[in-house]
């Protein structure tokens, strides 16, 4: 058994608490809010706006989650257990949508299909209608946002069902086909049941995502708690307002992950044990793989294909020139933002992680877990918790420097780059956590034996095994809060400093006035870097899980 230093033990725990600490205060200056006077704006809000908040955040996560489930589960099911043709290649294309930000698709889907738009004028033309001959659905509306970020998030559940059928024992499914049972029965009482745990974890992270979700809804003139929070302190001027609506958010998300905690404990997806048992696929008629084919491909046409071909056109056709010009310090904004962020999160993480690695104590344990709650929260809440803290620090380091030195600093932390990185580690540093830590479950504890036998310390340790057999893992989680510090939108809206304006925030700002082509450059941008990871997503999951299945 390994033995530790009584000093090492708590220098790790001051090291990990000092850093949690620090993660976690926007969160709990946002709780603190609700015990603040908010002269008047929170009686006004309950009395006006609130229950409109409530039913239309309900509706909107109710609906998310239900369509995510039936498309999620559909895809996965049918490329696992039905042959047809192009079924390889939209194996990996279903998850293409995690490339687009729900916003920029809510931008191209209601361009598109609106009354002026591309569909609705080419039905007009076809059947020589006029505005009353027929009935469109609005898409700026609460269904149409369910729609978008139904198509934009299914990707979750798809991935996480995906891989929980490839790991089921097939020996269960063929002996139920044995008896009689059809696919269909098959699925409804064998295959579900044993995938539920993998379709609960996909559905929590696209409840999150709906919850957190500000730029969609925002476009499509839905009132949630996401917008009313942004509202509240834009339009009202009140800071502990919105900190008081955003507490009954917190609240109902700590609920949401108690209650998931609680109920999918002990669940686990039943697994061959080892290597994957061969897949019976269905073998369907002309009309079966017909069917499969659209079914499968439908939510990729419409979450990634769609999109990416109204921005192109957009660019080439109407791109402005102002545009093109405002591209590259844009661009640059938003790289050297990510960047910074990026390599901080990567460094606490694997700060973090290495000092649980080295001391598996249970109060270490507990104390890095806290670390990712900002993940569960929705950017608008984190940048509201911010502020606060971000003025409190300001103020007495300026009071500091003034009375010993004499000089005012100024404006340093909020306003300001780092105060957006800031901002931006609250809520992504459990994304690298994620992916350190599945790459330190890839390292065999005898090898921290045989560095304790021959007497290297923590940091030899660390720096010598730990950081040369990580390292792909650490480019990974470096990319991915890479590429979701680009996407990021609520966060820089609030954070951001003045006269500094990232794609994201560029094309939000545009799309709000109505002029999607000007914006049109810098989605674009955005999709082409948020490709990077997907890509490397697919090859690194489905090269280890799906191509592992016999095709």
């Amino acid at each position: 058994m390994r033995r530790y230093k009584t000093s090492e033990v708590w220098g790790w725990l001051l090291f990990n608490t000092l850093i949690v600490t620090a993660i976690v205060l926007p969160l709990g200056d946002v709780l603190l809010s609700v015990f603040h006077d908010s002269e008047g704006v929170w009686s006004h809000l309950a009395e006006t706006v609130l229950p409109r908040y409530i039913r239309n955040t309900l509706i909107l996560a109710l609906g998310v989650v239900t369509a995510t489930i039936v498309i999620g589960v559909s895809t996965a099911w049918i490329v696992t257990h039905c042959e047809f043709p192009g079924r390889k290649l939209v194996q990996w294309a279903l998850i293409l949508p995690l490339a687009i930000p729900s916003y920029l698709l809510a931008y191209a889907t209601t361009d598109f299909f609106q009354y002026a738009g591309p569909f609705q004028t080419m039905l007009r033309e076809t059947f020589q209608w006029e505005r009353e001959d027929y009935w469109f659905p609005t898409m700026r509306s609460l269904p149409g946002a369910i729609c978008i970020l139904s198509v934009s998030l299914y990707p979750y559940v798809y991935l996480a069902c995906r891989t929980a059928f490839l790991q089921l024992d097939h020996s269960m499914l063929q002996t139920s086909r044995l008896l009689g049972a059809g696919p269909f029965r098959t699925f409804r009482k064998v295959t579900f049941p044993l995938v539920r745990p993998a379709v609960i974890a996909g559905a929590m992270l696209v409840l999150m995502e709906t919850l957190a979700e500000f730029g969609a809804v925002d476009y499509c003139a839905v009132d949630t708690f996401a917008t009313g929070i942004y509202r509240t302190w834009l339009s009202h001027g009140s800071l502990v307002g919105a900190g008081q609506l955003s507490a009954c958010l917190v609240g109902a998300i700590i609920m949401i992950i108690i209650f998931h905690r609680w109920f999918g404990r002990n669940k686990r997806v039943s697994s061959n044990n080892g290597g994957f048992n061969e897949v019976q696929r269905i073998q369907p008629g002309f009309a079966g793989k017909m069917l499969s084919s659209i079914i499968v491909w439908t939510p990729v046409v419409l979450g990634f294909l769609l999109p990416l071909s109204i921005f192109i056109d957009m660019t080439i056709e109407n791109g402005d020139q102002r545009a093109m010009e405002l591209l590259g310090e844009l661009a640059q904004n938003s790289i050297l933002v990510s960047a910074i962020v990026a390599m901080a999160c990567v460094v606490l993480s694997f700060g973090l992680l290495a000092s649980m690695r080295r001391c598996p104590h249970f109060i270490n344990q507990t104390i890095v877990s806290g670390s990712g709650l900002g993940y569960a929260i929705p950017g608008t809440v984190i940048a509201i918790g911010c502020l606060s803290p971000l003025y409190f620090i300001e103020e007495q380091s300026a009071a500091w420097c003034q009375t010993i030195f004499s000089y005012d600093p100024g404006f340093w932390a909020t306003s300001t780059i780092a105060g957006l990185a800031f901002g931006y580690i609250c809520r992504f540093l459990a994304v690298s956590n994620g992916m350190v830590r599945a790459g330190y479950q890839r390292i065999p504890e005898t090898l921290d034996d045989a560095s304790f036998v021959l007497r290297r310390g923590s940091l030899r340790t660390i720096s010598g095994v730990h950081l040369p057999l990580l390292s792909s893992s650490l480019f990974m989680a470096g990319l991915m809060v890479f590429v979701d510090a680009m996407k990021e939108l609520p966060i820089t809206l609030v954070l951001r400093p003045f006269n500094f304006d990232t794609l994201a925030v560029r094309v939000y700002q545009l799309a709000s006035d109505e002029r999607l082509d000007e914006a049109a450059a810098s989605a674009l941008a955005i999709i082409v870097v948020g490709l990077v990871p997907v890509v490397i997503l697919s090859k690194y999951v489905f090269s280890k899980n799906m191509d592992s299945s016999p095709e």
